[in-house]
């Protein structure tokens, strides 16, 4: 063989070997589920194989156990329908039986992107099938969590998940979010791979057993938590519009020059108070936001900053709390176990309620001197005047008529956005926690 000849059929392996790659590449990195143009069966997890970190992209605070579920989805489908904040290469997603009082089998799991017409469609080729320590199946514990494997799928930001759990058998009260303000969907059978979601004919406004999805970003930096009571939790915004003050805040983050690029964690819960837990006669308010801290702000991934929304509930609910000084110590305690993390807390002062059914001098003598308190200093390390962001400048008890939902109490889609405006996304990105 001569050496020119040899040389020719090196370089033709080569460039066999080159289209071959190209091929796997695209066929697995490139247009989510194609390849040369047909159909993607779904995917497995698989380890990112690209550099970047985890962030958290959405959460839900779970509030209770779902009433009339003693034995759970059995044979159900459960499609939950979240938005996205900051986008990644790959994702995964943390399920949590908290409340259930039996182990929680989920047999088959999977992850897609939505098709976008706020129904349970996937886009064509986004279907994932989800594993769990390598195995399609997991049980998890009576209160307990689980994680997922990552799955490579290209998540963009401000868009919609499906995320699909199927349980073959009775397992006990369902762990729920009540008040998602979004449209999820139920199915018979084991549907969790059914991309085209027409056997979804049942409608929920709950999210059930998923707590959080994170993404593999190169943008991000790191995620901030928004927590507090139904005003971060969006109750009153219109549902599926993605109106929530944290929804107007992370498009900030998103779009805005200089803003740091956080993804928003909202783990609001309506009713829930800073110092008491729920009772029986409102168990969806959850526990307290001093008992709940680690589990729903401190432990999320990539954090970097907290928000804090909390205390109306404190004077409003029995047992009532009166003391604006014990309302005010257990916004500090806050604060030093965000401390003890390396975290900064932006809190919020106390918004009016004037002429709400549930509205008293004496009560608002307790917000305005939590206020007061929370102005001066030695609460937070920043303060966000959602106060002063939505009253009426005429009549500072109330919110402005524009901002007002209806009820004198939450604020209107309008008024979300204002609380978003009011936030110093500046001061999120800054490292060291003040000296209080």
């Amino acid at each position: 063989m001569t050496r020119r000849v040899g040389y020719t059929l090196l370089a033709g392996l080569v460039a066999v070997v080159v289209l071959i790659s190209a091929a796997i590449f695209v066929g697995f990195d490139g247009t989510p589920g194609t390849r040369g143009g047909a159909p993607r069966e779904p995917q497995t997890s698989a380890a990112p194989a690209v550099s970047g970190q985890w962030v958290g992209t959405w959460s839900a605070a779970v509030a209770a156990a779902e009433p009339g579920t003693q034995d759970g989805y059995a044979q159900m489908s459960i499609r939950n329908v979240v938005h996205t904040s900051v986008g990644g290469s790959s994702a995964r997603i943390r399920l949590s039986n908290l409340y259930g009082t039996r182990p929680l089998p989920f047999s088959h799991a999977s992850l897609a992107l939505s098709a976008g017409s706020g129904g349970p469609m996937a886009t064509a080729g986004s279907m994932r099938r989800l594993t769990f320590e390598g195995k399609p199946s997991v049980t998890i514990p009576v209160g307990g969590e689980i994680t997922s494997d990552p799955v490579r799928l290209a998540v963009p930001g401000n868009a919609d998940l499906l995320v699909t759990m199927y349980s073959p058998a009775p397992s006990g009260p369902a762990t729920y979010h009540p008040y998602a303000r979004q449209t999820s969907y139920l199915a018979r059978g084991d549907r969790t791979e059914d991309a085209a979601g027409t056997a979804y004919t049942e409608q929920s406004p709950y999210w059930r057993y998923l707590t959080g999805v994170d993404v593999l970003s190169t943008r991000a930096r790191g995620a901030v938590v928004a927590v507090g009571d139904s005003i971060t939790d969006g109750i009153t915004s219109t549902p599926g519009a993605n109106h929530r003050w944290t929804d107007f805040l992370a498009a900030r983050l998103r779009d805005e020059p200089g803003a740091p690029r956080y993804g928003v964690l909202n783990t609001g819960i309506s009713g829930n108070r800073l110092l008491t837990d729920s009772n029986r006669l409102s168990p969806t308010n959850g526990p307290s936001l001093l008992s709940r801290l680690d589990r729903d702000v401190l432990s999320r991934t990539g954090v970097r900053a907290v928000v804090v929304e909390i205390g109306i509930n404190d004077l409003f609910k029995t047992p009532r709390q009166l003391d604006p000084e014990k309302v005010v110590a257990g916004m500090r305690e806050v604060v030093q176990r965000a401390h003890a993390r390396g975290l900064r807390v932006t809190g919020s002062t106390l918004t009016p309620f004037g002429g709400h059914r549930g509205y008293s001098h004496q009560l608002n003598a307790v917000r305005e001197r939590v206020n007061h308190l929370i102005r001066s200093g030695g609460v937070y390390d920043e303060v966000v005047d959602f106060d002063r962001a939505l009253r009426d400048p005429a009549h500072p008890l109330r919110l402005l008529p524009a901002y007002d939902s209806g009820d004198h109490l939450h604020p209107s889609d309008a008024g979300y956005r204002a609380m978003a405006d009011a936030v110093d996304v500046d001061q999120l990105q800054q490292a060291a926690p003040a000296a209080l």
